[in-house]
């Protein structure tokens, strides 16, 4: 199966996501209102940033599964990415934006006791998204698709988050007023951190950095070739999800041009089989 049909593929999870963001974060922000919970209300504002975020994903696969054009040589797998960046900054913005109202609501002083109602919704949206998680994370590892599998992670710590909610709103039902408004707090940090790591590995992506440790693996790899004399470089960046990555080699130079051809092709192969990479432009240059 082609990248382009694993993208179509990929769809359908960002699709759950999508509809199980938008029915849970209606439901919380409802009843947390209702019941008077800060710690639900700011998992709801949680989860609506979660639907901006999986439709960003959801254009950017859709975007991706375009074919080469006149100005877009290798394709456009690379509007993901800048989705993915997209749904970052609006990530940030309301997770700041819960802090400071977790913070106006502290220092007012006002303590109040949250409807048990508001915990038991807490606790059945984090047997959803652990059903959501369950889902992706088997159809990304089936399909090979590191952003599923990465929006597979995101739906993990939502369904953490909604444990963390019904834990606050529960301590206070015992007294500790403090807990409710604690929680939300931490939620608003989670969403700030999860934010922070999306645009981090965003703009890696994008300013073409690579693992390190993979390019270790990769020159490691080439070496065991009987053929190859030295390797010169290795260099790597991302498109999509895909690794691109640029090889010099030396090779005897009494060999022919179908002999050396026929290096390229074992090593090629042998990289898609180890490492997962199809795409490799490698250059031949005479060992002397």
């Amino acid at each position: 199966m082609d990248h382009s049909n694993n993208l179509k593929r990929g769809e359908k999870g960002a699709w759950l996501s999508i509809i199980a963001y938008i029915i849970l974060a209606i439901t919380k922000l409802s009843i947390a209102k209702i019941g008077n919970s800060d710690a639900l209300y700011a998992d709801g504002l949680n989860n609506s940033t979660d639907v901006i975020a999986s439709i960003a994903v959801l254009i950017g696969l859709k975007i991706s599964r375009k074919p080469p054009d006149e100005d877009h040589h290798y394709g456009h797998y690379r509007a993901e990415t800048i989705a993915s960046l997209f749904a970052a900054f609006v990530m940030m913005f309301v997770g700041i934006q819960v802090i400071i109202d977790t913070f106006q609501k502290v220092i007012s002083g006002v303590s109040h006791q949250p409807d048990l109602l508001t915990a038991w919704v807490a606790l059945s949206a984090a047997v959803v998204m652990f059903g959501v998680y369950f889902y992706n994370v088997k159809l990304a590892r089936k399909i090979k698709s590191s952003s599923l599998y990465a929006a597979a992670q995101d739906n993990r710590s939502d369904a953490l988050v909604s444990i963390g909610a019904f834990i606050g709103i529960i301590g206070a039902q015992f007294g500790l007023f403090w807990l409710d408004p604690l929680a939300g707090l931490v939620v608003g940090l989670i969403i700030c951190k999860t934010a922070w790591e999306i645009f981090k590995d965003s703009t890696h992506t994008l300013t073409d950095g690579f693992d390190e440790k993979q390019i270790k693996k990769i020159r490691a790899s080439i070496q065991k070739d009987p053929d190859v004399k030295e390797v010169v470089d290795v260099k790597g960046r991302i498109h999509g999800n895909q690794a691109f990555i640029d090889i010099t080699i030396l090779v005897d130079p009494n060999l022919n041009v179908q002999e050396s051809h026929d290096i390229t092709v074992r090593i090629e192969s042998y990289l898609e089989k180890k490492h997962n990479i199809t795409h490799a432009q490698i250059h031949i240059e005479p060992y002397e």
